[in-house]
């Protein structure tokens, strides 16, 4: 579905992706792990088309999605195309009420009834229905980040993006957190997620590509990443 190969990006004259090389297929839930300041970010924000809004560009390489090159189109068009963004911070809209900020971003891609509607990101997020009528600034980060993720899908993606998806989050949002995204993995959604709990993730992801300052430098299965303790020694642990 997704492919990075050898994408190269920065901000002004700084580089700060040298070579990323990442796959994610249909279905399947990957991550991309590195300790702060390695480019993750930087790689969610190029995949996105997000980078010119924050002075920054890509320098090289290739962003292909279903076998098209992508690199370089705007960001409207890469959620046309079936991107959907969970971004660090949340970023919520503050005067929108819960249910403003879930339709705002409401789409319909491809034949049939459409997976995520109103009703069923309410289903899903019961918290949020209680919650409609509240402005995003009234939120708890939880049932911010609970919106994010509803606002997202309420895209209908193919593939949806988490950056930090439980960063800052209290115990009991987290967990909450990671069951929604397992029920997402068993409807088959596809996930590219960025956290830092190794653990959660570990249980949750097909694969994993760790990144060290702009480059790629592992990518293997939760069970090779459990094997590889210089891996996490080295690239992962602070």
């Amino acid at each position: 579905m997704l492919r990075l190969e050898s994408l190269t990006a920065g901000y002004g004259g700084s580089q700060v992706l040298f070579d990323v090389n990442l796959e994610v297929r249909p279905g399947e839930v990957v991550t991309l792990l590195g300790r702060n300041g390695m480019g993750k970010t930087t790689t969610i924000r190029a995949i996105m088309g997000l980078l010119p809004s924050v002075g920054g560009r890509i320098w090289g390489g290739e962003i292909v999605l279903d076998n098209r090159a992508v690199a370089g189109l705007p960001a409207h068009r890469l959620a046309q195309q079936g991107l959907g963004l969970v971004p660090e911070g949340r970023q919520v809209f503050p005067t929108l009420t819960v249910e403003e900020n879930l339709l705002a971003t409401a789409a319909h891609r491809g034949a049939g009834a459409p997976r995520w509607t109103l009703p069923a990101v309410y289903d899903f997020f019961p918290r949020l229905r209680e919650r409609r009528r509240n402005a995003g600034a009234k939120l708890s980060g939880g049932e911010q980040q609970m919106v994010a993720i509803g606002r997202a899908l309420m895209t209908n993606p193919r593939l949806l993006i988490l950056d930090e998806a439980t960063e800052g989050l209290a115990p009991l949002i987290r967990a909450e957190i990671w069951s929604v995204l397992a029920q997402l993995k068993a409807e088959g959604q596809a996930i590219l997620l960025i956290d830092k709990n190794l653990a959660a993730v570990s249980r949750l992801a097909d694969r994993h590509v760790v990144i060290e300052k702009g480059r790629t430098v592992w990518t293997g299965t939760s069970a090779e990443l459990e094997a590889a303790p210089e891996v996490r020694d080295t690239y992962l642990h602070l």
